[in-house]
């Protein structure tokens, strides 16, 4: 009779302590977001920046290309502008702000939005950009800039020859 009380005993405290004793814990990466793509995300604002990418296809130019998403359920969002940072050196060409619908997502690349920036950069680089929208807020993220071949090609004009951009990477 001991013996069933005692296994009865050992057996409901290791079932109470099993989920604690095989589980992963608090704040791991299997808790947070994983994007596995080359893009940016920024998730602070009102509106989600989703991978954020400068498209380029030579030195100095290229495309700004990003999914936005609309946290609010209720009030549409526009995107109105984009620019460098304090001591960034980006520039945007003008552009028709991107109406967001309320919970909706936009991607800039499909229709194009065509949103042109000049700068100091090439494919490889980082640049930090703020992305204005027409609620106040301002949204900086550091975006890779990223060649105009493979997943990316078409987004910035047509692609170099990929004996041209051979080339230009050797001459570097």
């Amino acid at each position: 009779m001991q013996l069933r009380r005692s296994f009865a005993l050992t057996a409901a405290a290791l079932a109470l302590t099993a989920p604690a004793l095989t589980s992963c814990g608090f704040d791991y990466a299997t808790d947070r977001y994983y994007t596995p793509a080359n893009g940016a995300n920024n998730r602070d604002g009102a509106v989600d920046v989703l991978g954020a990418v400068v498209v380029s296809t030579e030195p100095g130019s290229g495309t700004f290309i990003a999914s936005l998403s609309n946290n609010s359920t209720t009030e549409p969002a526009t995107f109105t502008e984009l620019g460098a940072t304090e001591g960034g050196d980006v520039t945007a060409a003008e552009f028709e702000p991107v109406e967001i619908a309320p919970g909706a997502l936009v991607n800039l690349a499909e229709p194009p939005a065509d949103i042109q920036v000049t700068g100091e950069f090439e494919a490889g680089d980082f640049v930090e950009v703020s992305l204005g929208f027409d609620n106040g807020e301002n949204t900086v993220v550091e975006v890779p800039v990223v060649d105009n071949h493979g997943y990316f090609e078409g987004l910035d004009g047509e692609p170099l020859p990929v004996e041209e951009s051979a080339e230009t990477e050797s001459s570097h």
